[in-house]
C-alpha cells in the first residue's frame, strides 16, 4: 500500500441525512439552515464525506463556499412549492409514506431522466433490452456496473440525481459484463466504452478488474478506448494513494495502456479550489504514470463558476498537473436546473472571455454543450445577418453522425438556458435536424438499435 506524504493514512467518513448534524462544522450554522438542508435532502440526494468537509471547504465563508455549496444541499435548490410541501411535513412530523408520496410527486416534476434516456438511448442484442447501458452516438457506448452506482460524495447539480435515491424505476445498472462484450461484437461501429454511474471508482479493485479485464480477455479489435467517467480526484484523491487496493487499481490502469488500449480518465473538477490539495497532485501523477490520459469536464454553474478567471484559473492548473481540459457543459434540464443555470449566452461569454485568458494548451477545451435529445450541441456565438441578430450553434455530437459540425442558427435569446426554448432563425419552422429526429423517436430508432452507418448510406441512396 501506498503511503501518502509523511506515512499519515486518512479515513474516510461518510455523511448523509441520517447524520448531518453531526458533522462538527455544521454546529456553526443556524437551526434554520439545518432544518432547510434537512427538507431538501428529502428530495435531492445528499452525500459528503470527510475530505469534502475538512479539506475542500472554507468554513469561515460558508455558506458561499463553492465546494459546501456543490455538495450541502440549499433551500433554492427547490422550487418554493415543493420546498414548503416538504417543510410543513417534517415540521407536522408525517409518516414514512406520506413524505414518500409527496417526494415521488416532486422528483417526477424535476424531470428525473433527460435527453431521452430512457426512451431512446437504451440498447436492444437479440430484441431485448440492455438496461444498463446506454447508446446514444454511433462509437460510443456507456455502461453503468451496479456497485458502481453511487459516488464518494454527490454533487447538488448532478444530471443523474435519479441513480442515488432508490427509485429502481429510474435507475440504470448492470452487471452483465458478457452482454457488454456480446453487444461491442454485434456493432464493430463502437470504438469507445464509457463506464459510468454514479462512480465506478467507488468500486474495490477487484470488482473494477472483473469488469475491464473481461474487455481485455475478450480482445475486441474494434475497442480502441475505454473511458472512466470520475469524481474521485476531487471527493477522494487517496483512492489512488492510500486505500488497500491503490495499487491494485495502479496495476489495472496500466495493463489496459499495457493491452494497447487507450484509458481516458474522465475527471470532473467544479471549482479552482478543488485543484489545491498534495492528495490530489499525487493521485494524478500516480494515474498519469501508467500511460493514462486525464481529460477534465464541468457545468458552468450559478453561484459556483460563473466567472472567466475561475475557468482560466481552473484551465491553467489542470494542464500544470498534466491533465487535458475537455468540456464545459451546459446546467442540464433536471433537478435544480433552475438554481444553477445561467442563460446560453452568458456561458458563452464566459467561455469566450477565459479562452482569451488561457494560451493555445489550454483551449483542448470544447463548450459551452448542451447534452441535449438530438446530441451535444455547442453554442458558437452571435452573429448578425441580413439586420438579424441570431445565435450560431453546431454539434460536437449528435444521433446521426452527419450533423457534427453542421452549424445551425436560432434567433437571439438572452433568457434561453437551453435548446428548447430556441427557435429557428431566419423564418424557419423547424431546425435542419428535427423533423429527421422525430422519425427516429417515432421508428424506435436509436444508435444502439440500428447502425448509423446504414442509415446514412440509405439517406446517401435516396
Amino acid at each position: 500500500m501506498t503511503r501518502f506524504m509523511n506515512g499519515h493514512v486518512p479515513k474516510f467518513s461518510i455523511y448523509d441525512l441520517r447524520n448531518l448534524r453531526k458533522i462538527p462544522q455544521i454546529e456553526a450554522l443556524t437551526e434554520e439552515q439545518k432544518f432547510e438542508m434537512e427538507v431538501v435532502a428529502q428530495v435531492l440526494p445528499f452525500r459528503t464525506n470527510s475530505y469534502v468537509v475538512e479539506e475542500l471547504i472554507n468554513w469561515g465563508d460558508v455558506p458561499n463556499d463553492p465546494n459546501f455549496l456543490l455538495t450541502f444541499p440549499q433551500k433554492d435548490m427547490l422550487m418554493p412549492e415543493h420546498f414548503d410541501a416538504v417543510a410543513k411535513l417534517l415540521k407536522l412530523g408525517a409518516g414514512r409514506k406520506e413524505m414518500q408520496r409527496t417526494v415521488n410527486r416532486i422528483r417526477r416534476d424535476l424531470n428525473p431522466q433527460p435527453a431521452g434516456q430512457l426512451q431512446h438511448n437504451v440498447p436492444r442484442l437479440d430484441e431485448q433490452k440492455l438496461e444498463g447501458m446506454q447508446h446514444k452516438y454511433r462509437e460510443t457506448v456507456l455502461f453503468f456496473p451496479s456497485q458502481g452506482q453511487t459516488c464518494h460524495a454527490y454533487c447538488s447539480f448532478c444530471f443523474r440525481w435519479p441513480q442515488f435515491v432508490g427509485d429502481e424505476n429510474l435507475k440504470f445498472a448492470t452487471r452483465e459484463t458478457e452482454r457488454l462484450i456480446d453487444y461491442l461484437r454485434d456493432n464493430p461501429q463502437i470504438t469507445d466504452v464509457l463506464f459510468t454511474g454514479g462512480d465506478p471508482m467507488v468500486m474495490k479493485s477487484r470488482i473494477l478488474c472483473s469488469y475491464i479485464d473481461a474487455l481485455l480477455e475478450a480482445d475486441l479489435p474494434n475497442l480502441r478506448t475505454i473511458r472512466i467517467g470520475t469524481k474521485s480526484l476531487t471527493y477522494w484523491p487517496y483512492k489512488y494513494l492510500t486505500d488497500p487496493d491503490a495499487d491494485e487499481i495502479i496495476n489495472l490502469f496500466g495493463r489496459v495502456n499495457n493491452s494497447g488500449k487507450h484509458l481516458a480518465i474522465m475527471a470532473h473538477f467544479n471549482h479552482p479550489n478543488e485543484l489545491q490539495t498534495e492528495a490530489l497532485a499525487q493521485a494524478v501523477e500516480r494515474i498519469r504514470s501508467t500511460g493514462a490520459q486525464i481529460r477534465t469536464q464541468s457545468p458552468i454553474l450559478r453561484h459556483i463558476n460563473e466567472d472567466a478567471d475561475a475557468w482560466a484559473t481552473m484551465w491553467r492548473k489542470q494542464v500544470d498537473l498534466g491533465m487535458i481540459p475537455y468540456y464545459m457543459f451546459i446546467v442540464r434540464d433536471t433537478g435544480a436546473q433552475h438554481y444553477f443555470g445561467i442563460s446560453l449566452m452568458r456561458a458563452w461569454e464566459i467561455f469566450r472571455d477565459a479562452s482569451q485568458k488561457v494560451s493555445g494548451i489550454c483551449r483542448t477545451v470544447r463548450g459551452p454543450s448542451m447534452s441535449a435529445h438530438p446530441g451535444k450541441i455547442q453554442v458558437l456565438g452571435i452573429n448578425e445577418v441580413r439586420g438579424e441578430k441570431i445565435m450560431t450553434l453546431t454539434f460536437l455530437q449528435g444521433r446521426n453522425p452527419d450533423w457534427i459540425h453542421r452549424p445551425f442558427f436560432a434567433r437571439y435569446d438572452e433568457d434561453a438556458i437551453w435548446l428548447d426554448e430556441l427557435e429557428p432563425a431566419f423564418g424557419e419552422d423547424k431546425f435542419f435536424f428535427e423533423e429527421e429526429l422525430e422519425q427516429m423517436c417515432e421508428e424506435g430508432i436509436s444508435s444502439g438499435q440500428i447502425d448509423l452507418t446504414e442509415l446514412l448510406m440509405v439517406e446517401e441512396v435516396a
